[in-house]
């Protein structure tokens, strides 16, 4: 993670900076609070809680291309939407006894359906899509995105744009699904993981070279990196990530829709990564934590509430540099 420690020059000590601390501490709060409020009778805000935390994880997805490889794409959330379907389908299917080859409600099932087929769609069309830069990436990723999303549409089976209820949460051995906080925890231990693995991923010479490219593609391809199989490889990976975030999602919900994987539903997920700032793995948690409390606040004054949040969002591009934990890093090399 960007600006993870920094050294002490007396002693070569590591200590935490302030962005470091205030992401132990935002992480620690996830951990505490939603659990508190729920013990006091409250469980709107853990479903708020359980919500921000799966959103994250498909944030932090969408950070690894954007944020650190420099591809804005515009259909991310088709992989939310086909995780979610891989949960829907085959617990549907089961329900009626139909095809006996998906019909299951084993939820390790579910997760190696939405992570293999979220991508194998990454892999063919981001192979298409890293032929082209700027705002045609942008362009054919969102048409990408509304590709699927009109093929959902347009299954009647499942639904079509009226969605589908699933009736029955995916089975996963020794936790129980329907119990609020077992699944809450289920989608913070996964939140941590993937928070790990994406730091991993961009602090290893694979990430090295990603961001290599993003700062001057020709430069890395003189010194002999492929960059277009580098980029197309975290593209994968955002994918498969996110797709895993859709499984919890439908899970989360019992109901899934096209909605999902709109370009709207995209345009969210931009957000929470801007509002966090692209400077370090963890920003795209506090993104998604304003935008989640800021809806939940704006939205009990005005139905119209996303043209105050978009005034918000435009002042925060326009003055605060890197986001939210980009302010954070500045403040602490000032304190430093």
């Amino acid at each position: 993670m960007a600006d993870v420690s920094t050294t002490d020059p007396a002693g070569g000590a590591r200590k935490l900076s302030v962005a470091s601390w205030f992401m132990v501490a935002c992480l620690v709060a996830l951990a505490v609070i939603p659990v508190a409020i729920y013990a006091g009778g409250n469980a709107f805000w853990l479903d708020i809680a359980t919500r921000l935390v799966v959103l994250s994880i498909a944030a932090v997805s969408l950070n690894l291309i954007l944020g650190f490889g420099g591809m804005v794409s515009f259909g991310h959330a088709a992989y939310l939407g086909i995780g979610a379907y891989c949960v829907g389908i085959p617990t549907y299917h089961a329900l009626f006894g139909e095809f006996e080859l998906i019909a299951t409600n084993s939820g390790i099932f579910h997760v190696i359906l939405a992570v293999i087929v979220s991508a194998v769609f990454a892999l063919i069309t981001g192979a298409i899509c890293l032929r082209t830069k700027g705002v045609y990436f942008i362009m054919i990723t969102m048409a990408f995105g509304q590709m699927i999303f009109y093929l959902f549409v347009s299954l009647e089976t499942y639904g079509a744009d009226d969605g589908l209820v699933i009736t029955s949460r995916s089975e996963i051995p020794g936790i129980d699904m329907d119990n609020p906080l077992a699944f809450y925890f289920l989608c913070y231990g996964s939140l941590l993981a993937v928070i790990y693995l994406v730091h991993r991923i961009v602090n290893s010479r694979f990430g090295m070279v990603i961001q290599g490219a993003k700062g001057n593609e020709d430069r890395m391809r003189s010194l002999g990196y492929s960059t277009y199989v580098y980029r197309l490889a975290a593209y994968v990976i955002a994918g498969a990530i996110c797709g895993y975030a859709g499984a919890l999602l439908g899970n989360f919900t019992s109901f899934i829709s096209p909605d999902m994987m709109d370009w709207a539903a995209s345009g969210e997920l931009m957000f929470m990564v801007i509002l966090g700032g692209t400077s370090m793995v963890f920003g795209p948690v506090i993104g998604a934590a304003l935008f989640l409390l800021l809806e939940q606040l704006l939205s009990a004054f005005t139905v119209h509430w996303h043209l105050p949040f978009g005034i918000m969002l435009i002042l925060t591009v326009l003055f605060v540099k890197g986001g939210i934990s980009g302010l954070l890093a500045r403040m602490g090399r000032s304190n430093g």
